[in-house]
């Protein structure tokens, strides 16, 4: 396994002996972080995001328990799940630190197979939640990022461009006469096309920052932060060319196949009072613009 698919822990103690224990049982199947006090840990966690925290409770300054209840409470950690390490081994001992909502309890000394059992446990859990979550974020045809994925992802780009006072474009892209297409050639090959478009995007949106994703039916959006105006309107002419001249064999009949989009286009630099709603609205209107006018336009009115 690549280095870079491995999963993170991060693992916190004040006595270096224990780092080195547990960094020695377990770097052969992790990526692991180390701290050696709360504040080192806390700093680590929000710069690495591990996937599993192994923490210590008695420490200098911050213990176990205010380490815990303050990832608990920053947005990017708080769901992270944390494995208490400690010394303390009374049943009592472990009651409060299962109260706390740590994920497990390991005592030392450390018991090497103990640790590698329980650290996997938690990580098989980790990323059967992940898969669950991606599953449900993402268009099953197109593998494309899905409608909730997009809801969820304009909030966050929102805020920031009224945080940072920065434009922000969105693309409605909708294919023409799809319904004619899939009548003529068959929903499979509609399908085929749906994830041919998928092939289109990769090509065209290449930042990081860039989001699209599959609405519904025929029609896709695209998220681009920090884009203005007049790149909105060249992007989006740039994929109805590469639509138009996209060629699709069709297996069933042995023809290549064709079609064309409409793209709406709308960019705002959005104030506090500014509404996602009536942003994506606007958007729609220029999309119902190009359709009425002839398709395998890109129009923006706003």
């Amino acid at each position: 396994m690549l280095e870079s698919q491995k999963n993170k822990l991060l693992i916190v103690d004040d006595q270096k002996s224990n780092l080195m224990v547990l960094t020695n049982i377990l770097i052969s199947e992790y990526t692991v972080y180390t701290a050696k006090d709360g504040i080192g840990a806390i700093k680590k966690a929000k710069e690495y995001l591990p996937d599993l925290i192994l923490l210590d409770i008695i420490m200098p300054g911050m213990d176990g328990y205010e380490v815990l209840t303050t990832l608990k409470e920053i947005n990017e950690t708080k769901h992270i799940p944390i494995i208490f390490i400690t010394g303390l081994s009374s049943p009592e001992d472990e009651q409060k630190g299962l109260s706390y909502d740590a994920a497990d309890y390991i005592s030392k000394p450390f018991n090497s197979e103990i640790v590698k059992l329980r650290v996997r446990h938690q990580i098989r859990i980790v990323n059967q939640l992940r898969t669950i979550e991606r599953l449900t974020l993402t268009d099953q045809l197109t593998d494309l990022p899905n409608r909730r994925s997009f809801d969820s992802r304009i909030s966050l780009e929102w805020d920031r461009a009224i945080r940072e006072k920065t434009p922000i474009s969105v693309l409605i892209m909708d294919l023409d006469k799809f319904k004619q297409y899939n009548d003529a050639y068959g929903h499979q090959q509609g399908d085929l096309l749906l994830q041919s478009m998928a092939g289109v995007f990769k090509t065209v949106f290449k930042r990081s920052t860039d989001f699209v994703a599959r609405w519904g039916g025929e029609e896709f959006l695209a998220l681009l932060a920090g884009i203005g105006s007049e790149e909105a309107m060249q992007i989006a002419e740039q994929i109805r060319e590469r639509v138009e001249a996209m060629q699709i064999p069709c297996p069933s009949t042995g023809k290549l196949t064709e079609i064309t989009i409409s793209i709406g286009v709308n960019t705002e630099t959005p104030l506090p009072n500014s509404s996602i709603v009536d942003f994506i609205r606007r958007a729609d209107e220029s999309l119902y613009i190009a359709k009425q006018t002839g398709r395998n336009k890109v129009i923006s009115e706003f």
